[in-house]
């Protein structure tokens, strides 16, 4: 069966994957792009848009943020990744942060209350909107990801409910060397994650802890 993964999703020292008061003008709270600026000078990053300079770096955090796209076949993203408030849909004009061409070139999966027709974009890219638990989520994701892969992109909650169902099989979480004090963290109610997986970590120049987590067998 394909597997479930998460990659290049960032924490902070305190454990914090996104800061306090989300919204359009501010899509990470708090903490601004601190948890990201690791990945986004990187040559992967720079390719998907996120960056202006032409060429990206390349080392450790390089070698961590090229996996994130390899064998995935669609992806399963909260609401609030997708959009900047929750709640019903003012109205279906909202195309994600991304533009007309996202960086996923996949069918993605997004998590909400309020479901509404599916959204085909450039490049691959279309989103499907549906009100499930994560064992039904799964099921839907890899329905529209044939053999290939699954991958869990967020936001903190959505990740921390597939952990809880037990449905991840590799993740890597980038411990960014920040304290954010406040926002949604990431590893409450997880007590003894580490029972389920071996757990190996990396340090990078940049000061970012790379752990990557492998389902025991």
């Amino acid at each position: 069966m394909s597997l479930v993964r998460v990659h290049n999703f960032s924490i902070s020292l305190d454990g914090f994957g996104v800061g306090e008061g989300q919204r359009k003008e501010e899509p990470f709270g708090h903490a601004g792009t601190r948890l990201l600026d690791w990945a986004i000078g990187t040559k992967t990053f720079v390719e998907m848009g996120f960056h202006d300079e032409q060429e990206g770096s390349v080392g450790i955090d390089e070698a961590f943020a090229s996996r994130w796209n390899t064998g995935i076949g669609a992806e399963v993203m909260g609401r609030n990744k997708f959009a900047p408030k929750p709640g019903p849909w003012p109205d279906e004009q909202w195309r994600g942060w991304w533009g007309d061409n996202p960086p996923f070139h996949t069918p993605v999966v997004v998590l909400t209350h309020h479901p509404r027709p599916p959204l085909e974009l450039e490049g691959g890219t279309s989103f499907h909107f549906v009100d499930a638990e994560p064992e039904a989520a799964l099921a839907r994701a890899r329905e529209l990801a044939g053999d290939l892969d699954v991958r869990i992109g967020g936001g903190t909650t959505t990740i921390r409910e597939f952990l809880q169902a037990d449905l991840i099989d590799e993740m890597h979480i980038a411990v960014v060397p920040i304290l954010l004090g406040r926002g949604e963290r990431l590893w409450d109610g997880l007590e003894g994650l580490e029972q389920r997986f071996h757990v190996e970590a990396v340090t990078s120049p940049s000061g970012v802890v790379h752990l990557t987590f492998s389902r025991r067998r």
